[in-house]
């Protein structure tokens, strides 16, 4: 192969996967821009491209919860509505920044895993926090931007353990 036709395709696949601290700070933004979508924001059309297409999500009390991204992108769009009525839970996800860690995935993405905290509250009332879990998720790096691949959520317990 031809060197011009290697850079063709390298520029096609978008820029190269962060490495180093980058890598990190790449990881926990996108962390962060997720999992605000997902708990308090409601816009399917931006959590899709986020999803890799064979998305799977474990969960150690509701088992495989999702096995494609058009499946979780429903039940996204569903909880959405539900949290639009006055008086539903709603909930808030923080994670426990001390306890994340990244590493990377060679060829393919990164890893990251940790400890998050969730908040509940009821309609407009106060929040309190409600439990705690552990998590570990491997994100794939695709024409340039993070893709929530597999996602393991385990460890589940109240708030005051």
């Amino acid at each position: 192969m031809s060197l011009l036709l290697i850079s063709a395709a390298l520029a096609a696949s978008g820029p190269p996967m962060p490495e180093g601290p980058a890598l990190r700070a790449s990881i926990e933004a996108r962390d962060a821009e997720l999992f605000e979508l997902f708990f308090q924001g409601c816009d399917p059309a931006r959590l899709r491209p986020m999803l890799a297409d064979d998305i799977e999500f474990y969960h150690d009390k509701g088992g495989l919860v999702f096995r494609n991204a058009e499946e979780m992108v429903a039940d996204y769009a569903k909880n959405c509505a539900e949290r639009a009525k006055p008086d539903s839970w709603r909930s808030r996800r923080e994670l426990v920044a001390a306890s994340l860690i990244v590493d990377p995935v060679p060829r393919y993405g990164a890893m990251e895993a940790g400890e998050h905290l969730f908040y509940e509250r009821k309609g407009d009332g106060p929040e309190k926090l409600a439990g705690r879990a552990s998590f570990a998720v491997v994100w794939v790096w695709s024409e340039g931007s993070w893709k929530l691949s597999r996602v393991l959520s385990y460890d589940h317990k109240p708030a005051e353990q």
